[in-house]
């Protein structure tokens, strides 16, 4: 069993789907295959432009079969690639000839594990771990949640009629993505949000899984990650049906010590705490939402160079060291030279960029021209939603690998906006922006001019001067 194409593309995710319509777009003629593990792949859809290099999309779930005319699709699992004659072998036998490779192959939970018994504890990454969580949701009345990022950030506060307990390493909470000054934000518009706007009532348009995947399928771990917005279209309610809104109870810098399954339901843990303080709790089961690390389970014939988190080393034209492999999303480590105002984060921004830059080079490549790297490797940008709030991440926005060279101007308006500015020599290096602050275009020239904002002092952020007009 054989079949050959110009393209392949590996991965359902958002970094394989845009880097083979981006392959569709630049060789329309040319043959290309998405080999994908689920018969639900991701796709970009409504993009809508922020600033002039930043966008903010929604992710739309489909059949494989949806795929349309000019991209071929398999539901398989890659096994072995043979670079060096230019062959793939699957799980299912199948043995595919191409051109050139793209691995989208994505990352895996870090599974907090200190035994090696999993029945309590999930990992939330992808469509199938969330609809594992809900079925686990509905007997449960106590949830501990570890990890300290989005999804972690998200589930907290989504989660209804269950008792939350939420464990981070930090000193508050989504430090992933902000600073302490925003994490208060958060938990005070949150707390004093009134009950009958906790959760509104959102249509929800959800996909019926058992119809539309085969059984192995379903029962896969490796479905595509989830995208912006993911809780919207799960119902997360518990069994606890305390009537009213219960927030979320936050140990901060703390760590599980141990645990221990009980007899009659659920596990005892021991926290740890890092003044050295301990204390127990007890829980139906342990949500870990503690990041990802690149998943490559698959042989070559000559192996593939890592970086030193253990993704496939790529460089600005998302090659890898294998002759016509490429990478990109979160199974790839960038390891060019970024630029001043960029860096990598494994988030489906960057999956949806690195998929398509990756689809440009191959199609260049391909055809003998040259193609130069996108404009969105120049600046870090990323548009999200964190407890109800949109949120623009730019730059060095929490002051990353400036050291303590640089200072911080903050405007925040309760229940409003908070918006922070790093500056470092006088300019621009990063923003956070939180809410409807209409100054993601013009933070973004800022940055990117290297505008010397020194003469204007604190007024940067007076909100009696329209800075937007000023420097349009």
């Amino acid at each position: 069993m054989s079949r050959k194409c110009d393209f392949l593309v590996v991965g359902g995710g958002i970094a394989g789907v845009s880097c083979a319509e981006t392959l569709a777009i630049c060789r329309p003629n040319a043959s290309i295959l998405l080999l994908t593990e689920s018969r639900i792949v991701k796709s970009v859809t409504n993009l809508v432009p922020i600033a002039r290099y930043l966008h903010k999309f929604d992710v739309r779930e489909q059949d494989v079969s949806e795929m349309g005319v000019t991209i071929d699709t398999l539901v398989d699992q890659l096994d072995h690639i043979n670079s060096s004659e230019h062959w793939i072998r699957t799980k299912g036998g199948l043995v595919i000839r191409y051109d050139y490779l793209c691995l989208c192959t994505g990352g895996a939970p870090k599974l907090f594990n200190l035994r090696h018994e999993k029945s309590r504890i999930i990992g939330i990454r992808d469509t199938d771990s969330v609809l594992e969580l809900q079925r686990r949701l509905v007997a449960a009345k106590d949830v501990l949640i570890l990890g300290n990022g989005g999804i972690a950030s998200e589930l907290a506060y989504e989660l209804k009629d269950v008792n939350v307990h939420w464990v981070v390493k930090d000193s508050h909470i989504s430090a992933t993505f902000v600073d302490p000054g925003a994490a208060e934000f958060f938990q005070l518009a949150r707390s004093e949000v009134p009950e009958k706007d906790a959760h509104p009532k959102t249509a929800i348009k959800r996909m019926r899984y058992g119809e539309m995947m085969p059984k192995e399928q379903q029962e896969s771990s490796h479905g595509a990650a989830l995208g912006p917005d993911w809780h919207r279209t799960f119902d997360l309610s518990g069994a606890a049906r305390n009537g009213d809104k219960v927030l979320p109870k936050i140990y901060y810098k703390s760590h599980i010590l141990d645990y221990q399954e009980l007899p009659e339901r659920g596990l005892a843990i021991k926290l740890g705490h890092d003044d050295g303080s301990s204390e127990e709790i007890v829980c139906d089961f342990i949500v870990s939402a503690t990041g990802v690390q690149p998943r490559h389970e698959y042989t070559s014939d000559s192996p593939i160079t890592l970086a030193s988190d253990g993704g496939f080393a790529v460089d600005e034209m998302m090659r890898t060291n294998l002759p016509d492999v490429y990478a990109a999303g979160d199974v790839c480590t960038a390891s060019w030279s970024p630029a001043p105002h960029w860096f990598q984060m494994r988030l489906w921004t960057q999956a949806r960029q690195m998929g398509s830059m990756a689809g440009r080079s191959m199609a260049a490549k391909s055809e003998g021209e040259t193609v130069y790297q996108d404009f969105c490797f120049e600046l870090f940008g990323h548009v999200t939603q964190l407890f109800g709030f949109p949120v623009v991440l730019l730059g060095r926005f929490n002051g990353q690998d400036l050291g303590r060279d640089y200072e911080i101007l903050v405007r925040c308006t309760r229940h409003k906006e908070y918006i922070k500015f790093v500056l470092q020599n006088g300019k621009l290096r990063g923003a956070i922006l939180i809410g409807d602050t209409d100054l993601a275009e013009t933070c973004e020239n800022l940055i990117l001019n290297g505008i010397n904002l020194e003469p204007y002092g604190d007024d940067i952020l007076n909100p009696d001067i329209d800075i937007e007009d000023y420097f349009d």
